[in-house]
């Protein structure tokens, strides 16, 4: 397919924001071009999250990637936390007058929305070398790559993830960051067995865990590692028994064991780029913010500035009013600390920390027996999981 020398808005990365952004902008008649620096294969291979709140299945559901999501999505009504050798359940579905969160894997929702895209017709440029973002502050940007090609647009959406050249291409005086590096990160391990009916949250002296899933027959489990661990230091022998001893006993019970498929470590940060507009470049998704994976709120940010840009983009486009795209930092931002807040309490009261003193781990006992004792703050923190309105 030939790429056009226009298009109205450039869409810088395939990812889960690139990708809903340009399929709900093509669906309101608005033209796009996707370009992306990997493969398909390399985009889908990527192993994130898969908890999904009520505005990111609605965002879904509006793109035309609904079918297959309600057909295998896992609807959660609840979620446990597990210390001190006991296993509490957090309803929440019944503190917050019904709200559900969906087990759906980010791999799952990117497969869905190259499918989509493709049935209309519209454009995704794959492998894209040495992107380049020109004339952002005049009204005719354009973005270059390889060594003859350029394509012109009236607006460019920075979806390329946190090492992607869109935030990169904003002067220095134009841009602040705001950064929290955590000095441990995340073992995960896929295994194809039984999966928990729940994810469970646990903390213990150890460290650390998490049981989560993909689908009723292939799991995700996770521990906290130390950042200079690697995947080789870690069989699969050794990471069931440290994961078995860091829940509690009725879990480990239920944990069904076996060979892992993927195996990786993450490192923990937070991250907030501000503002999220530089003249005609718009950042979303994790170009403009990273959250620890604690609260399970990265995809999901990322489909809420999907849905404050995609208004904007619309208004512009359909109503000749760029008052959404003028809010649109603001307002993506506000939802954003919110979600980075949640994200350093849910951090904060369940990790060990290395060189805390002996007041730290009183102050999360506290904290954890707190939260189990008081129906208000379980039904804050359920507020939270399932996802603050937009």
């Amino acid at each position: 397919m030939t790429v056009p020398a226009r298009t109205q808005v450039a869409i810088i990365g395939a990812g889960p924001a690139g990708l809903l952004l340009g399929q709900l902008l093509q669906l309101r008649g608005i033209d796009t071009v996707i370009l992306e620096a990997k493969s398909p294969d390399y985009v889908l291979g990527r192993i994130r999250a898969g908890v999904l709140e009520e505005i990111t299945v609605r965002k879904l559901r509006e793109a035309g990637c609904g079918d297959r999501l309600a057909r295998e999505g896992l609807v959660h009504h609840g979620t446990g936390i597990a210390f001190g050798g006991s296993l509490h359940r957090i309803d929440i579905q019944g503190l917050t007058c019904g709200k559900v969160v969906t087990v759906y894997g980010q791999t799952e929702v990117t497969r869905d929305l190259m499918h989509a895209r493709e049935s209309i017709g519209a454009q995704t440029v794959y492998e894209a070398q040495d992107v380049q973002l020109h004339d952002l502050t005049g009204t005719t940007p354009s973005v270059s790559w390889g060594t003859r090609h350029t394509l012109h647009c009236d607006f460019i959406a920075g979806c390329d993830g946190f090492h992607g050249v869109s935030r990169a291409s904003i002067p220095k005086d134009s841009i602040r960051s705001f950064e929290r590096v955590y000095p441990f990160g995340w073992l995960g391990v896929m295994a194809d067995v039984p999966s928990l009916p729940e994810l469970v949250y646990a903390h213990h002296e150890r460290g650390f865990a998490l049981c989560s899933l993909r689908s009723p027959t292939r799991s995700r489990y996770y521990v906290q590692v130390p950042l200079t661990d690697t995947v080789d230091q870690w069989s699969d022998a050794r990471f069931w028994d440290e994961l078995l001893q860091r829940v509690d006993p009725l879990t480990a019970s239920r944990i069904v064991t076996g060979p892992s498929i993927e195996k990786s470590i993450a490192p923990l940060r937070s991250f907030v780029a501000e503002p999220l507009r530089y003249h005609r470049l718009f950042l979303a998704g994790d170009a403009a913010h990273i959250v620890p994976p604690t609260g399970a709120k990265g995809l999901n940010l990322a489909a809420s500035d999907v849905h404050y840009l995609s208004e904007g983009f619309i208004s512009h486009y359909r109503e000749r009013c760029d008052l959404a795209l003028d809010g649109y930092s603001q307002r993506a931002l506000a939802r954003i600390w919110k979600a980075e807040r949640f994200s350093w309490w849910m951090t904060q009261l369940l990790h060990t920390f290395p060189d805390q003193d002996s007041f730290a781990p009183r102050l999360q006992q506290a904290e954890l027996q707190y939260l189990i004792s008081s129906e208000t703050a379980q039904r804050l923190l359920a507020e939270n999981y399932v996802g603050l309105p937009t």
